[in-house]
């Protein structure tokens, strides 16, 4: 994985190299991490709800920021669907083992892939090929630690937080360019609840996710993961990433 929490934020801040100083981890950081990962790693089917805030430059060096919703659902291995709103207007997404589809509501079209026959390997393939975003799905990966631990310097915890009401623990990671954040609930599910990456210079750009409505192990019909074109929506074609 590279990476998908942290591309999805690249795509609007731009890295200019990562330091190789002195790295400074916290051993309780990295217990916290691997602990939620595990977690999410043994789960059979989940649903959430994710918010998203990006900060981009407009043509006049000027801070815009953009919001976006996401409901997804994810049955293990190889089933995965989910609607987003957002400035782009409305997609839906599928994917059933064998297939992905991606449908724009607003224009009545969609494109249909072939995708290989698990999560992980479709995420990467139609990320690497298409240029495909999907949500928070680096917090999905079994690497999601070690993937934190290449990417920065330093890794601490710094206790107790309260996120929306609920307990959370706090961890930051930083390197030369990038501040990140993570607040992971301190409860028995110990789930992602928010997480910030904030550009050090070029304007302090922020990306921003906060995680709501955990649906552990939810009974997920296979038929949902089945896309239907909806009457009169046009099949296209893209083009592979150069």
């Amino acid at each position: 994985m590279k990476k998908y929490v942290l591309t999805l934020a690249l795509l609007a801040l731009p890295l200019f190299g990562q330091s190789q100083d002195a790295r400074e981890i916290d051993s309780a950081a990295v217990f916290i991490l691997d602990r939620m990962a595990d977690i999410i790693g043994e789960l059979e089917a989940v649903s959430f709800t994710i918010e998203t805030a990006t900060d981009r430059l407009d043509d006049k060096q000027k801070i815009e920021t953009h919001y976006s919703a996401s409901h997804v659902s994810m049955a293990g291995p190889d089933k995965m669907v989910y609607q987003r709103f957002g400035n782009k207007g409305k997609h839906g997404f599928w994917y059933n083992g064998a297939f992905a589809s991606m449908y724009s509501y607003k224009e009545n079209n969609y494109v249909t892939l072939e995708a290989p026959g698990n999560i992980i390997a479709m995420i990467d393939s139609l990320h690497s090929r298409f240029d495909f975003q999907f949500p928070a799905a680096d917090f999905f990966y079994p690497s999601f630690t070690d993937d934190i631990l290449a990417d920065f310097n330093t890794l601490e915890y710094l206790g107790k937080a309260v996120v929306d009401g609920e307990d959370c623990f706090y961890i930051r990671a930083t390197n030369e360019t990038m501040h990140f954040q993570v607040w992971i609930s301190s409860s028995n599910w110990n789930l992602p609840k928010r997480f910030i990456i904030i550009q050090k210079g070029n304007q302090n750009l922020r990306f921003e996710s906060v995680f709501k409505d955990w649906d552990i192990n939810p009974n997920l019909p296979n038929t949902i993961f089945e896309f239907l074109p909806p009457p009169n929506a046009r099949l296209i074609d893209i083009m592979e990433k150069s």
